[in-house]
């Protein structure tokens, strides 16, 4: 019985400490790991940028990490990263207007990526889950900065329609780099290292 309570009570503790099983910021791996992946994350979007003068903002491949480190390791370490590191681009580039938007825009991305890929529940092959989660990742980011420009930064419907495309194609472009990139890192970071991933989610048997 007090085997069961010390059980039960330890449960407890790991559990407050995450979010949908994966850890909050809380441990100094999480820590790291979206810190790296925030720097990524802005370096690949201060890679290419293509201004897009009708709204003030530009065209970029960092969607790419967004998705991938949502892929990679589930919503937490995903949102967190994408929206920090892409407002940071915006803010190194020159972009600050759009910092704020960017940050709720790429970080919602990366969660919602996370929560439908769900790694946690299967580490190593491509499934349906990680197709269904870039594709509405990526509509949630063309879907809300049309919504930032055309009715918050009021450039109307029609300016902000003119960088849809654009965001389409960092939506496709980031759909596929981190679908064909995520099928071997996957397999041979969790062949390879799969403890790493006991401090980044709760494993299926203590839940």
């Amino acid at each position: 019985m007090v085997e069961e309570n010390k059980s039960s009570e330890k449960r407890f503790q790991i559990l407050e400490k995450t979010m949908l099983g994966y850890y909050l910021p809380t441990n100094p791996f999480v820590i790291s790991l979206i810190a790296i992946f925030a720097a990524l994350t802005c370096v690949m979007t201060m890679t290419i940028e293509i201004p897009v003068p009708a709204t003030g903002g530009y065209i970029n491949i960092g969607d790419f990490i967004v998705m991938f480190t949502g892929l990679m390791f589930g919503p937490i370490i995903g949102g967190l990263a994408g929206g920090i590191g892409s407002c940071l681009a915006d803010i190194l580039l020159g972009w600050p207007l759009y910092a704020l938007p960017t940050l709720i825009i790429k970080g919602l991305e990366g969660f919602v990526v996370g929560v439908i890929a769900n790694p946690k529940k299967e580490t190593i092959r491509i499934n349906l889950r990680d197709v269904v989660a870039v594709i509405i990742g990526g509509l949630i980011m063309v879907s809300g900065y049309f919504i930032v420009e055309a009715f918050i930064m009021n450039y109307g419907v029609i300016n902000a329609s003119i960088e849809v495309p654009g965001n389409l194609f960092q939506f496709t472009f980031g759909a596929v780099a981190s679908i064909l990139l995520i099928i071997p890192i996957r397999r041979n970071v969790v062949r390879g290292e799969p403890q790493i991933f006991e401090k980044v989610y709760v494993i299926e048997s203590i839940k």
